[in-house]
């Protein structure tokens, strides 16, 4: 299988729901499509370049996979028909250094996912200091 990257934007106007389904609808196709995802970079809401359909701004998603090349067109076909999305841009990785350069970012992207969950959990075990201080207190 072959390695790919699909960036796309989303429009601004939708509900985080609405976003959500939309992300998950595209990693659904990819998923039916037999493409193994190996990793999700949401880079969240940003600034386009340009106005795109009277958009300034866009939501953010990268996907890593590795699939075969048919699944490139049927993924391209439903982005192309979705009217949630305003922009999209597949890359194929096949060389050496770029297949390095894809584990990379894969990597980043996976580092960049992982750290919220396990930060939340966190905060909440630790007592705050005034809870501390008034137990030895008493």
């Amino acid at each position: 299988m072959t390695c790919y990257e699909t960036l796309f934007v989303v429009k601004p106007t939708l509900t985080e729901e609405e976003i959500a389904a939309t992300i998950t609808k595209v990693k659904d196709i990819l998923a039916k499509e037999g493409a193994e995802l190996v990793a999700t970079d949401d880079m969240g809401m940003r600034k386009l370049a340009y106005p795109v359909e009277k958009h300034a701004r866009g939501y953010y998603t990268v996907l890593f996979y590795k699939a075969e090349g048919t699944v490139i067109k049927e993924l391209e076909r439903n982005l192309k028909i979705s009217e949630d999305v305003i922009k999209f841009l597949s890359v194929k990785y096949s060389k050496n250094k770029e297949l390095a350069q894809f584990d990379k970012l894969v990597a980043a992207a996976n580092k960049n996912a992982t750290p919220a969950p396990e930060a939340a959990p966190a905060t909440e075990a630790t007592p705050a200091p005034e809870a501390v201080a008034e137990t030895t207190e008493a």
